[in-house]
C-alpha cells in the first residue's frame, strides 16, 4: 500500500457563509477546526474573488487550496447570481482566478443543516420534547431575514442534507386570527408563503396587520422594535404579534417534522430565536407544534432545539467540503 499522504487532508482549508451584506470567512485547520473568522461587507468588494483576495492577504495565508462557500442563494449549476447583492460569477472561473484544486458551493440552509450534525449540547437548548431517536430524519427550520428551511436523512455515507426551498411554500392559517392575517398579506401579496410572516419582515408584517384591524398605532414598527415593547411589556399589540409569530412558527415547524418523520429532533437556527429566549420558552410555540389532533403524542415525544452556535453557515460548509474531498 502507498505511502503518499492524501492530498485531500491538505489543510487549511478556506471556508465560507456569504449573504446579502456580509461575507464570513474562516480557515479550518484541521478537522472541525475554524480559525481566524473574519466579517467582510459585501458592498465595499467589486467580486467574490476581490473579497477573498483581501482576506487571505490579511491573514498572511498562501497554499490554500479547497475551500467551500455557502451563500445566500440556490445552486443551479456553475453560474450564480446573487438574489440580494451584485454579485454574480462562474464557480469554475473563481476556482481557477483563485488557484484553487477545489470549490464548491452549497445554499447556506443547506451548510446550516449539516452543521447540526457538529453542534455540541452546550450550544442547544431544548424546548419540550423526549430525546431524540438514534439515525431518525432531523427537520431544521430558521427565521431570519428568510426563511430557511432543510431537514438531515442518514444514510450509510453519514448524515444528507436535504436542498429545498420550504420557505417558500404556502403559509397554512390556523385559526380565525391567523386566517384575518393571512387575507391582509393576501391582499398585498398574490401568494402567502411561510416566509412572509416567519421573518424579520414577517414579523413586522403581523403587527401591520394587528394594527389595522385595531385601527391602533403606529401603523409599522421595526421588528427589533416590536420585540423590545413585547419583552419590555411596553405594548399589548407587540406582545400579541409576537405570540403569533411564535404559534405560526410552531405550525410550519411541526408540518416539517410530520412531512419528515423528524423524530430525531427539529433544530431553529437562524438569528432572531436565540435574541428572546427567555420569553420563547414560554411562548406559544410548544404547544402550537404538538396541536396536531390525532398525532398530538408523536410530536409531544420530539425535542425541539434552539441552536446557538456562532458560525454554523461556516462550520456546515467545513463539512460540506470534508464530505466533498472523501469521495473526490
Amino acid at each position: 500500500m502507498s505511502s503518499t499522504p492524501n492530498k485531500h487532508a491538505d489543510y487549511p482549508r478556506l471556508v465560507a457563509d456569504i449573504g446579502g451584506t456580509n461575507a464570513r470567512f474562516a480557515l479550518e485547520t484541521a478537522p472541525c477546526v475554524i480559525e481566524k473568522v473574519a466579517v467582510l461587507p459585501c458592498k465595499e468588494y467589486d467580486t467574490v474573488t476581490d473579497a477573498v483576495r483581501t482576506y487571505l492577504k490579511q491573514n498572511g495565508t498562501e497554499g490554500v487550496r479547497h475551500a467551500a462557500f455557502a451563500i445566500a442563494n440556490p445552486i443551479l449549476g456553475d453560474w450564480v447570481q446573487m438574489t440580494n447583492h451584485h454579485w454574480a460569477f462562474s464557480i469554475e472561473t473563481t476556482r481557477q482566478a483563485l488557484g484553487l484544486d477545489t470549490l464548491i458551493l452549497l445554499n447556506d440552509f443547506t451548510a446550516q443543516a449539516l452543521a447540526v450534525t457538529q453542534t455540541s449540547s452546550k450550544d442547544l437548548m431544548q424546548i419540550g420534547g423526549q430525546k431524540p431517536v438514534e439515525f431518525a430524519p432531523k427537520a431544521v427550520i430558521g427565521p431570519g431575514t428568510g426563511l430557511g428551511v432543510s431537514g438531515l436523512v442518514h444514510s450509510a455515507a453519514g448524515w444528507v442534507a436535504l436542498a429545498g426551498e420550504g420557505g417558500h411554500t404556502s403559509f397554512p392559517p390556523f385559526d380565525d386570527m391567523e386566517v384575518l392575517i393571512w387575507q391582509y398579506a393576501k391582499n398585498k401579496y398574490r401568494h402567502v408563503s411561510a416566509e412572509r410572516f416567519l421573518s424579520g419582515a414577517g414579523l413586522s408584517l403581523i403587527y401591520e396587520a394587528l394594527a389595522a384591524k385595531q385601527k391602533a398605532g403606529p401603523a409599522k414598527l421595526m421588528p427589533s422594535e416590536i420585540t423590545e415593547k413585547a419583552l419590555n411589556c411596553e405594548s399589548p399589540l407587540c406582545r400579541q404579534a409576537l405570540d403569533i409569530f411564535c404559534a405560526m412558527l410552531g405550525t410550519v415547524a411541526s408540518n416539517l417534522a410530520l412531512t419528515l418523520g423528524a423524530r430525531g429532533g427539529v433544530y431553529l437556527c437562524g438569528g432572531i430565536i436565540p435574541r428572546m429566549l427567555d420569553y420563547f420558552k414560554t411562548s406559544p410555540f410548544r404547544s402550537r407544534f404538538e396541536n396536531k389532533g390525532r398525532f398530538e403524542a408523536y410530536l409531544a415525544a420530539i425535542p425541539v432545539y434552539v441552536v446557538l452556535s456562532e458560525f454554523p453557515g461556516i462550520s456546515g460548509a467545513a463539512a460540506a467540503l470534508g464530505n466533498h474531498l472523501k469521495n473526490v
